[in-house]
């Protein structure tokens, strides 16, 4: 499992089928997140917390999506994952105390990947971001259209909402922050064009619900050949970041930095 700091490519996988555990570890998923929410019938939580740290006991190695604060399942995943999980994601955030609350409850080392899926977690993404137990935000967007009263493929309607949530990580100092799932399981195009969208507005990772849709995620996430290119050009001979001019642009240190960024980037794809 690569850190999730900067993993790109995270796979749900539902808690109550263990059979797909170790396929979705061998899929080349960056992150794989064993769902004990949305992916899981009510009545079938109780087996998939037992599959879940089975599992992990095992030896396994995933991120854990828990049922969200205030609801039935929350309590019974905490007293299921106490001392198994370091790190888990944390559905519909709306403050800092959330989530602190939440890996309080876990142990004292437990980080979380709060997941934004409200207005009123948008509202508060900034205090959530800049909580010392969250390690990065991700974006709900299906959830969220449906707070919101819109579509959750509406790019448009979802754009202010997805750059507060990318502002929120960049002020707290955390990387760009995970765009939320794609919908259609086979359409690659599609995925691959929501990943490169979300890349655009400062998004450094994607959710995928099936492995089918990993490379076309990690495509779309990645800086085009155009950008390394120009990356390249920029740092060629740089003076240390001296303003001078490239290609008819001007080119100073911050320029410099999106290159060493768009670069160090294109290389973890290499």
């Amino acid at each position: 499992m690569r850190d999730l700091r900067t993993a790109e490519t995270f796979l749900f996988v539902p808690g109550d089928r263990p059979d797909r555990f170790d396929r979705a570890a061998e899929s080349g998923a960056d992150v794989v997140i064993l769902d004990l929410e949305d992916a899981v019938a009510p009545a079938n939580r109780s087996a998939a917390r037992e599959c879940v740290r089975s599992w992990l006991k095992a030896g396994g190695r995933a991120l854990v999506r828990l049922n969200p604060r205030g609801t039935v399942d929350h309590e019974p995943d905490l007293d299921a994952l106490r001392s198994v999980v370091d790190h888990v994601m944390l559905p519909k955030v709306e403050s800092a105390a959330q989530a602190e609350a939440t890996a309080t409850a876990l142990g004292a080392h437990t980080r979380v990947i709060a997941l934004i899926e409200t207005a009123r977690g948008v509202h508060a993404a900034d205090t959530i971001a800049a909580s010392e137990v969250v390690v990065r935000l991700a974006f709900g967007n299906v959830d969220l259209a449906m707070d919101l009263g819109v579509e959750p493929d509406d790019c448009e309607a979802l754009l202010t909402a997805r750059s507060l949530v990318t502002l929120a990580s960049a002020s707290a100092g955390l990387y760009g922050p995970i765009d939320g799932v794609t919908t259609h399981l086979d359409a690659p195009g599609l995925v691959r064009s929501d990943a490169r969208y979300a890349a655009t507005l400062g998004f450094r990772g994607k959710l995928c619900i099936h492995p089918r849709q990993l490379s076309s995620a990690r495509i779309g996430l990645q800086p085009t050949a155009a950008q390394v290119e120009w990356a390249r050009e920029v740092l060629e001979d740089a003076p240390d970041g001296q303003a001078r001019a490239v290609a008819g642009a001007m080119v100073d240190r911050p320029v410099e930095e999106r290159a060493h960024d768009i670069l160090q980037r294109a290389m973890a794809h290499d």
